[in-house]
């Protein structure tokens, strides 16, 4: 992930959850501590994150539909699921994410 595909996330967040989010709003998803948490988020927006917080990022980036939902967490396109409910499926638990989104901003 680069500094500026995180930029773009930090938007795209804030529009799946309804509200614009700070550099201070992306360091508290990470878990990064609140004393320097948004200085380090500016700095990976610059030259990208890097290690596991790459990952917890393509988790959270499932809220917005502009990413696409993890092979790992696809149970919507197994062949015991009515191809009539995917859709509606897929949107639950976007919501899903969006409001852990929400519960993790406080």
């Amino acid at each position: 992930m680069t500094g500026a595909e995180l930029k773009k996330l930090r938007e795209d967040l804030g529009e799946a959850v309804g509200r614009p989010l700070a550099v201070a709003d992306m360091a508290k998803l990470c878990g990064l501590p609140a004393a320097d948490g948004a200085t380090t988020i500016r700095k990976w927006e610059v030259t990208g994150p890097s290690g596991p917080v790459v990952q917890l990022l393509r988790i959270l980036a499932m809220a917005s539909d502009r990413y696409p939902i993890l092979e790992m967490f696809n149970v919507f396109d197994r062949h015991d699921v009515p191809e009539k409910e995917r859709p509606a499926r897929r949107q639950a638990f976007r919501e899903q994410m969006r409001s852990d989104v929400r519960r993790r901003l406080g």
